[in-house]
């Protein structure tokens, strides 16, 4: 069985999320996206850059040991 395959149907797990981005996409405006693009941004850019800092810091202080 592929790895993206339920016992559910023939259906795999890409397929039906292509399947819900396209109905999400005739319920939804421009406008819908554009907003959660935002606070994806806001939210994944601060934690983001966090988590990049901290491994920075990290390797830095692994190779000055």
């Amino acid at each position: 069985m592929n790895k993206n395959q339920t016992n559910k149907g023939d259906m795999t797990v890409q397929e039906a999320g292509h399947k819900g981005g396209q109905t999400t996409a005739k319920t939804h405006s421009h406008e819908f996206y554009q907003e959660i693009g935002h606070k994806g941004g806001e939210i994944g850019g601060k934690k983001g850059g966090q988590k990049a800092r901290e491994l920075v810091r990290k390797g830095k202080e692994s190779m000055e040991e």
